[in-house]
């Protein structure tokens, strides 16, 4: 993990991150274990320190925001359950739910921040 927060903090001058409810998150005894497995806790802790050693920004995202069930393409929100994996929208877009929230929580992290965003082409 600290070869991975070195490398994104020293690489990336903005850094996008929702900030999630991790202790409510680990009551949930269904998601418990996945969550306690990936150690967010500790990821974002991480970045959090390391991006102030290299003077980079970290954006947090409020949790609040529907980054998953939000359409990157028309920006329209569909509700999903957990078990769905890849988000379909109506205007034809297909991507995986997690790469969807990703790149929902970039774009808005990188609208707060001010910076410049050049959206990638995401094969459908």
């Amino acid at each position: 993990m600290h070869k991975l927060t070195t490398k994104l903090v020293s690489e990336e001058d903005v850094i996008c991150v929702e900030d999630l409810n991790v202790a409510g998150m680990l009551k949930n005894r269904k998601l418990s274990k996945a969550v306690a497995d990936v150690g967010i806790f500790e990821l974002n802790r991480q970045i959090e320190y390391k991006s102030q050693w290299y003077g980079k920004k970290v954006v947090k995202i409020s949790r609040w925001i529907p980054s998953t069930k939000t359409c990157r393409s028309c920006g329209a929100i569909k509700p999903m359950k957990l078990s769905e994996r890849v988000y379909a929208c109506d205007c034809g877009l297909s991507l995986d739910r997690d790469l969807s929230a990703a790149i929902n929580i970039k774009t808005a992290g990188l609208a707060v921040s001010g910076a410049i965003y050049q959206p990638e082409k995401v094969a459908a």
